[in-house]
C-alpha cells in the first residue's frame, strides 16, 4: 500500500555489542535524541539497527530505517524522509507539512543513518521533526554529533580484543573477545572448513589488536585469509604487522594529521587494496560512483573501457566480493561499504578518471531511462517498476552530475524520460526540482525541453498542482503546433484536460479531448507512448462525470483490450477503476465490485498509492451501494489510511468525493453509527499488506452473490 518495510533484513551475522545495546536501549527510554558516533567502519549503522530492532517492539508505530548515505542533494533530505516513512507525495503542501502532520500522533522510533556529510540540514531536520511530534524519538549515526538542543551522543568504540600476552609467547590474558569472534565467523564465509584452533587464537587476537577491533578493518582482513597460499592466521598477522610498519595511506590522505583509528582503517583497507590485482583496483575505483548499489550490467557499462573489457567485469567483480570489499546484495545487486567507497573515489581521482567514470554512469542511467519509457506500457512493467526503484539513487546522482556539469539538456532529456517516477512512484515533488532546475536555465525551444515541460505537466497533476499544470498545458499547446508527433498531440490534450476535470470543468474537458488530433492509436509510434493512453482514459472519466455510463464503458474497454494485448497492468488498474464507477452507476454492483477489486491488485503490485487509494474508495462504494455496509465502513477506513498519506483526498475532484460522502452516509444509515465507527477505526488502523487482503479476499464472495 505504498509503505516500506520498517527496517532492512540484516546479511550477515551481528556480534557482540551486548552493554551498548542495553544502554542505548535504556538511553532511548529517557531522550528523543540519540546519536551514534565514531570512525567509518566502526560499526555504527548495524548497531543501530539491531537497537531500533529491540526499541520497535515497544512502541506502538515501531521504527523505521532512513539511510542517508546515497543522498548528495541537501535539497532533497525531505523528500527522501518522505520516500522512506514510505508516504507517497501528491500535494501540493511541502514535504515538511506531509512528514509533520503524519507523525504528529506517531509513537515511532525513526533511525537516521549516515548523517555526515549533512550534518546541518539534518540538525534543521531533526529540530523540526521532535518539535512536531512528540511521540517520535530519532537515533542518529554519524562520525560527529548533530549539535541539536538535547541530543545525547553515544560513542560507538571498537569490538574488545584481547590483551597481549604477559611474555613472548606466553598464553593470551583473557577470552579471545568479540573482534575475535568476528574474524572468526567472517574468515569461515570464506574459506571452506575453517576453524579458528586455540593455538591460533594469539595470531587472531594480534590481527584484531593491530586493526584496533575496528570492525570494518577485522572484516576485510578476514576476507584476505582466503587469499593466502596456506590460509594461515599467523601468516596473515606476519603480513599484516609488515604493513603496519609501512603505514602506507591512499592518495591524498594526511597519515600524520590522522587520528589513530582513522589511520588504521586507512591503512586495513589500503593493504586490501596493495592484495587486488591491477584490474580489481581499477574497477573498485570506478564502482565507487554508483551510490544506492547497482547491478552487473551496470557494472560492465560502467566500470569497462581500456586495460577491462566489459567481458571481463563480471569475474572481477567476483574477486573483489570475495575480499569483501564489495557486497552481495538481494536481487542480484552488489553495494559497497561507505568507507571503501571512499578509498575508491580517491583512487579514481588519483588515475584521473572520475570524470569520464561520472560520464559512463550518466550515459548508462540516460539510456535506462529511455528504455524504461518506451518499454513502460507493456509486459516488462512490474520489472520496470522494481527496476528503476532499486536504480532511484543512481539516478539522482546522474542528475546532479548533470547539474554541476550545466550539462541542462541533458537533466531535462533525463527527467523528462523519468515522468513515470514523477507521476506514478510517488517522488513527484524530486522530479519538480530537477525539471524547474533545467527548464529555468535552458529556455531555446527543442524536443528535450518540450518533454521535459509535459513530464512536468504530469508532475502537477500528481500534487494536485491545477493551477501549474494549466499554464504549462498552455505552454505546450505552442509547443504542440510545431511538434508533427501525434504521440505528443494525444499526450498533450491529457495534460489540459487533467486539471479541467479534477477542477469540475467537465464540458470544457470533454470539449479539449474531443478535438480533432492527428491519427493517433495505442500503437503509434513516438515521442509519447503513454500519450493515448492517457487521453482516452481521462476521457472514459469525463464520461462519468457526465452521468454517460454507457459512453464510458465503450472508451475503457477499447483500453482494457489493449492493456491485455500488451500485459500492461498500471493503465489497466485506472481502467477497472473508472469501469468500477461506471458499473455502479448503471447499477451493475457485482460487476462494480470484481472491477475494483481488479483496480486494486494491480495499483498494489504497483505500489501506486493514489491508484490504490481511490480502487479502494470504489470498492467501498460498490459494496455498501449492495447493501454490504458493514465490509464498505471497513473498506472505507482502509482508503482513509492511504488518503492521509497523500495530501488532497480523492484527488480534489468533487464527484469522487460526493461518491465517497454518499458512501459514508448510506453504510451510518444501514448499520448506525457505533457499528460503522468500529469497522472505520479496523480498516484505519490494519496492517498495509494485511488491508490489500481483506480488500481482494474477504469480499469475493460477497462479490458474487450480489
Amino acid at each position: 500500500m505504498g509503505t516500506r518495510a520498517a527496517l532492512p533484513e540484516e546479511t550477515t551475522s551481528f556480534v557482540g555489542r551486548v552493554h551498548e545495546l542495553a544502554v542505548i536501549e535504556a538511553m532511548l527510554g529517557v531522550h528523543r535524541l540519540v546519536t551514534l558516533t565514531g570512525v567509518g567502519g566502526v560499526g555504527k549503522s548495524r548497531l543501530a539497527l539491531r537497537a531500533a530492532d529491540r526499541v520497535a517492539a515497544s512502541l506502538a508505530d515501531g521504527a523505521r530505517f532512513v539511510p542517508l548515505a546515497p543522498l548528495r542533494e541537501p535539497a532533497l533530505l525531505w523528500h527522501v524522509l518522505l520516500e522512506d516513512l514510505g508516504l507517497a507525495d501528491p500535494s501540493p503542501r511541502t514535504p515538511e507539512a506531509m512528514v509533520a502532520e503524519w507523525l504528529a500522533d506517531k509513537e515511532l522510533l525513526v533511525v537516521l543513518d549516515s548523517c555526515e556529510h549533512l550534518t546541518g540540514p539534518c540538525a534543521r531536520m531533526v529540530r523540526q521533526l521532535l518539535d512536531a511530534a512528540p511521540g517520535l524519538r530519532i537515533l542518529a549515526t554519524g562520525r560527529q554529533p548533530l549539535d541539536v538542543v538535547d541530543e545525547r551522543p553515544f560513542a560507538v568504540a571498537p569490538l574488545p580484543v584481547p590483551e597481549p600476552p604477559r611474555a613472548p609467547g606466553g598464553p593470551v590474558a583473557c577470552v579471545p573477545g568479540d573482534a575475535v569472534e568476528l574474524f572468526a565467523e567472517r574468515a569461515a564465509a570464506r574459506v571452506p572448513g575453517f576453524a579458528l584452533t586455540e593455538g591460533e587464537i594469539v595470531a587472531a587476537a594480534a590481527v584484531c589488536r593491530r586493526l584496533d577491533g575496528i570492525p570494518l578493518a577485522v572484516e576485510l582482513a578476514a576476507a584476505q585469509l582466503a587469499e593466502l597460499p596456506g590460509q594461515s592466521v599467523e601468516q596473515l598477522n606476519e603480513r599484516l604487522r609488515h604493513r603496519f610498519e609501512t603505514l602506507t595511506e591512499p592518495p591524498g590522505a594526511g597519515c600524520g594529521a590522522a587520528l589513530p583509528r582513522h589511520r588504521t582503517l586507512r591503512t586495513a583497507i589500503g593493504w586490501s587494496h596493495e592484495l587486488c590485482t591491477p584490474l580489481e583496483r581499477l574497477l573498485w575505483a570506478r564502482l565507487s560512483v554508483f551510490t544506492g548499489g547497482f547491478d552487473l550490467a551496470a557494472a560492465r557499462a560502467v566500470g569497462g573501457g581500456g586495460p577491462l573489457p566489459s567481458s571481463a567485469v563480471a569475474v572481477v567483480l567476483d574477486g573483489l566480493v570475495a575480499k569483501s570489499l564489495v557486497l552481495r546484495l538481494p536481487d542480484d545487486r552488489f553495494g559497497m561499504l561507505d568507507t571503501v567507497a571512499e578509498y575508491g573515489e580517491q583512487w579514481l581521482a588519483e588515475l584521473g578518471e572520475e570524470r569520464g567514470t561520472r560520464r559512463r554512469h550518466r550515459d548508462f542511467y540516460r539510456a535506462l531511462a529511455h528504455r524504461a519509457d518506451a518499454e513502460w506500457i507493456g509486459p516488462g512493467q512490474v520489472d520496470w517498476y522494481r527496476r528503476l526503484v532499486a536504480e532511484h539513487a543512481n539516478f539522482r546522482t546522474a542528475l546532479d552530475f548533470c547539474l554541476t556539469a550545466k550539462e541542462w539538456d541533458a537533466v531535462m532529456e533525463m527527467s523528462g524520460a523519468l515522468w513515470m517516477m514523477w507521476y506514478a512512484f510517488g517522488f513527484a515533488r524530486e522530479g519538480a526540482l530537477y525539471l524547474d532546475v533545467a527548464l529555468e536555465r535552458e529556455t531555446a525551444p527543442g524536443p528535450e525541453r518540450t518533454k521535459a515541460l509535459w513530464a512536468r505537466a504530469m508532475a502537477c497533476v500528481a500534487l494536485g498542482d491545477l493551477e501549474r499544470c494549466a499554464r504549462l498545458a498552455a505552454e505546450l499547446r505552442d509547443c504542440g503546433e510545431r511538434d508533427t508527433d501525434p504521440t505528443a498531440q494525444a499526450a498533450f490534450a491529457y495534460v489540459e484536460s487533467a486539471p479541467l476535470t479534477l477542477g469540475g470543468d467537465q464540458d470544457r474537458a470533454a470539449e479539449v479531448l474531443d478535438a480533432p488530433l492527428p491519427a493517433c492509436g495505442p500503437a503509434t509510434p513516438g515521442a509519447y507512448p503513454v500519450g493515448w493512453f492517457k487521453m482516452r482514459m481521462c476521457r472514459a472519466y469525463v464520461h462519468i462525470t457526465r452521468g454517460e455510463f454507457t459512453a464510458c464503458e465503450d472508451v475503457a474497454a477499447e483500453i482494457t483490450a489493449e492493456c491485455e494485448r500488451r500485459d500492461d497492468r498500471w493503465a489497466r488498474g485506472y481502467v477497472a477503476f473508472v469501469r468500477a464507477h461506471a458499473a455502479v452507476g448503471a447499477g451493475r454492483l457485482t460487476e462494480a465490485a470484481a472491477h475494483a477489486r481488479e483496480a486494486v491488485a494491480d495499483k498494489a503490485l504497483l505500489r501506486d498509492s493514489l491508484g490504490l487509494a481511490a480502487a479502494v474508495d470504489a470498492l467501498a462504494t460498490a459494496v455498501t451501494f449492495a447493501g454490504e455496509c458493514t465490509h464498505g465502513a471497513r473498506l472505507l477506513g482502509i482508503a482513509q489510511q492511504l488518503w492521509q498519506t497523500l495530501g488532497a483526498p480523492q484527488m480534489g475532484s468533487a464527484e469522487l468525493m460526493a461518491a465517497r460522502a454518499e458512501t459514508e452516509r448510506l453504510s451510518r444509515t444501514a448499520i448506525g453509527d457505533a457499528t460503522y465507527e468500529r469497522e472505520f477505526t479496523t480498516g484505519l488502523t490494519t496492517p498495509p499488506d494485511e488491508a490489500v487482503t481483506y480488500c481482494l479476499t474477504a469480499m469475493s464472495d460477497t462479490g458474487r452473490s450480489l
